[in-house]
């Protein structure tokens, strides 16, 4: 196969033939030289299938439960649609069955990717220019999916020789236009080309590129290999399917007391707001109003006359002295330290009346659910922008005064405030709890 693809204009893509069934313990490297249209040239680049190397390391393994290998293989759970999962497998490839297959192998069998493809690629790199003294780059590869993307293809797992990411950051387009983002994946690219002689059915595991002789590198610098492909995953938008994302945020959303001084995005709490009224709520209403408290002066204003509005209650009605009120309202600094308020306010708009104070008091405890389901929307979905949140209730204690300070309408209550900013330090490890605990089956 030959095409137009980058140095010279033309790229040539050879299928190898002849390449026996290999066995644990096979030197790979003479097998190859024994193939039929084996015969490497200096730049020539070798993609090999990650099974054949799996199987001349040992990889074969005994596993009547392809799901036990799977678990083996498996450092977390991307995304799991029914029996389907996507895993981040221990060689660092986000793939679907961490790259279990039991395809091709004797029954009760499954065979394993490589322990480690870049030093298998590396091995056989050596190898090769032992027995043949050539400049040959080795790419060692496996089949993927891709998100958003119907269809599979094959891409590199392990490299050694070969420039696996070109950088064209400083180069100009035809237009003379600056380049400042473009990193092709190389390694990728001629991982799928070479497929196209492999093929998923042919029984030809092996194919030689040619033409590309300038991204081979010589024999003693091996390159990185596969792993500068990998994105870390803090780097990464999408390290999580929806079920998996939507779980973590919740289970991950966690009171948070110190913050930064980092600003918060002002678009992302109305993000998170937008979540927060789609809270299921009774009679078809909109029980929700949320007071963004953006300002200093606003939020000045209204701790200092919360605090006013408490410090009477402990003295006028509880009778408290002064260091004992200290103590408690201390409890608020909360709300003075975060750099964003919201204040979260209930409208019983829409509304049943009831004669009795039984329904009434049902009927706005519907309204308080509806409250509080929005309240956790708008926190989970904050935790998915990276922020921190504590949702105190101290509002609740002096409604007139934040109705007044905040000039708000006399059917609007405040249902506490919600402290939000970056968290200072690492939430602690919440302890696990057992759902048996919280759980009666009728």
């Amino acid at each position: 196969m030959s095409g137009g693809l980058m140095s010279g204009g033309r790229v040539e893509i050879i299928g190898v033939d002849g390449l026996p069934e290999v066995a644990a313990g096979d030197d790979l490297a003479e097998l190859l030289l024994r193939a039929e249209g084996f015969a490497p040239v200096d730049g020539d680049i070798l993609v090999v299938t990650s099974k054949v190397v799996s199987k001349a390391e040992g990889r074969l393994v005994q596993a009547h439960d392809r799901e036990a290998a799977i678990d083996a293989e498996t450092v977390r759970v991307v995304a799991r649609r029914g029996r389907t999962r996507i895993v981040e497998n221990r060689q660092g490839m986000v793939m679907a069955a961490a790259g279990v297959d039991a395809s091709n192998t004797p029954s009760g069998t499954v065979l394993l990717l490589p322990e480690d493809p870049d030093a298998s690629a590396r091995a056989l790199r050596k190898r090769l220019h032992e027995l043949t003294g050539r400049r040959i780059g080795v790419l060692i590869t496996d089949t993927f999916g891709r998100p958003w993307r119907n269809g599979l293809t094959d891409v590199a797992i392990g490299a050694a020789g070969v420039t696996v990411l070109e950088d064209h950051r400083g180069r100009f387009d035809s237009h003379g236009n600056e380049l400042a983002l473009t990193v092709t994946a190389l390694a990728d690219e001629l991982a799928s080309a070479a497929d196209l002689v492999k093929g998923k059915t042919s029984g030809r595991p092996v194919a030689i590129v040619r033409g590309l002789g300038h991204v081979v590198t010589d024999p003693d610098q091996d390159g990185d290999g596969v792993r500068a492909l990998i994105r870390p995953a803090a780097e990464d938008m999408f390290r999580l399917g929806t079920s998996e994302a939507i779980r973590e945020a919740v289970t991950g959303r966690r009171t948070v007391r110190a913050f930064t001084d980092e600003p918060v995005d002002p678009a992302a709490v109305r993000r998170a707001v937008a979540a927060a009224i789609t809270a299921p709520a009774p009679h078809h209403t909109t029980p929700w109003r949320f007071v963004l408290v953006e300002s200093e002066d606003a939020r000045t204003r209204l701790l200092d006359a919360m605090l006013a509005a408490w410090n009477r209650d402990l003295v006028d009605l509880d009778g408290w002295d002064p260091e004992r009120v200290a103590r408690r309202v201390r409890r608020g600094d909360v709300l003075r330290n975060a750099p964003y308020l919201v204040v979260p306010c209930l409208v019983m708009d829409g509304s049943h009346v009831y004669p009795d104070e039984r329904r009434a008091a049902a009927e706005r405890e519907m309204f308080v659910v509806a409250m509080g389901a929005a309240v956790e929307n708008l926190l989970v979905t904050l935790a998915g922008e990276g922020y921190g949140s504590a949702w105190v209730s101290s509002t609740m204690f002096c409604r007139d005064t934040v109705r007044e300070v905040l000039g708000l309408p006399a059917e609007w209550d405040p249902m506490g405030a919600v402290a939000l900013g970056r968290a200072a330090d690492a939430p602690k490890a919440r302890e696990p709890r057992d759902p048996a605990d919280f759980l009666t089956v009728r």
